[in-house]
């Protein structure tokens, strides 16, 4: 049933980052609509098979196996058979910002990925609810929603930041200032619909994950960890639409950008709340 309710929520996705590339399209007239039909359907192509490379490559992923990274492989190995699924890609990221992730376009493809961060400042205990709480997302396959949603929504803030490199506003009898507002609303429109499936995606992953491991607290004291050093230790990574992957809201620092005025994340204290019912 959840597959299932993934799947459909997939195809809505698409649905509507696609309407959204037409609609910036629209405002270069009919050659414009062509163009975004076609720009779209390749991003989201793009997305489906190449979102999870993209998304590691950014973090600078390093993947190790049992002969570089024995213990964190070794617990992967032990909670994904807990969980059911296959035994996925496992990668390390060199960031000081404790964080994690999962990616790819199903089970068989999934990776999930740790930043040095969290192996240096979380316990064992900690680190395995993490892991699990990133499993849970590939059981529910919620890693695919998330890297198409990271991926439109990061080109469609790309465009609205850009909008002038690409003569904006050019349709014939088109008015300048309407184009600019089109574009810059596709781009927030985007991000919302990005954070709205991120958000409620977590919640689940965080007591699927529960389960996986057999107890909540290990990931309520991560949450608690995770949500205090997130807000001091910024995490550089190039690609803010892709906040939705993590398992709390990165920090970015500096100035803030179209798509970080939206949070991709529940506040941590409630996630906390419904994990302490598990008990």
């Amino acid at each position: 049933m959840i597959s299932f309710k993934n799947h459909m929520k997939t195809t809505v996705l698409m649905a509507a980052l696609m309407a959204l590339f037409m609609l910036v399209g629209s405002q270069w007239g009919q050659q414009g609509l062509i163009f975004a039909f076609i720009f779209g359907g390749l991003m989201n192509i793009i997305a489906f098979f190449f979102s999870d490379s993209m998304a590691i490559a950014a973090m600078q992923g390093r993947q190790v196996d049992e002969s570089t990274a024995p213990e964190l492989v070794g617990m992967v190995r032990r909670l994904a058979h807990n969980a059911d699924l296959p035994m996925p890609r496992v990668y390390i990221c060199p960031h000081d910002a404790p964080n994690a992730f999962a990616t790819g376009r199903s089970p068989r493809k999934a990776a999930v990925a740790v930043t040095q961060g969290l192996l240096r400042l979380m316990n064992e205990r900690e680190i395995e609810g993490v892991v699990a709480h990133e499993l849970a997302h590939i059981k529910n396959r919620d890693t695919l929603i998330s890297c198409i949603a990271a991926t439109m929504a990061g080109v469609l803030a790309f465009l609205a930041q850009n909008f002038f490199w690409f003569g904006g506003g050019r349709r014939e009898g088109g008015h300048p200032l309407l184009a600019i507002l089109t574009v810059i609303l596709a781009a927030v429109g985007a991000a919302v619909i990005r954070a709205m499936i991120s958000r409620t995606r977590e919640f689940a992953a965080d007591e699927v994950g529960a389960k996986i491991v057999g107890s909540p607290d290990g990931l309520i004291s991560a949450l608690g960890k995770l949500d205090g050093y997130s807000r001091r230790i910024p995490l550089v990574q190039p690609n803010p639409a892709q906040n939705s992957l993590f398992i709390v809201e990165p920090f970015a620092g500096g100035a803030a950008t179209l798509v970080n005025l939206f949070a991709s994340h529940p506040p941590v204290e409630k996630r906390i709340a419904a994990l302490r019912e598990l008990r």
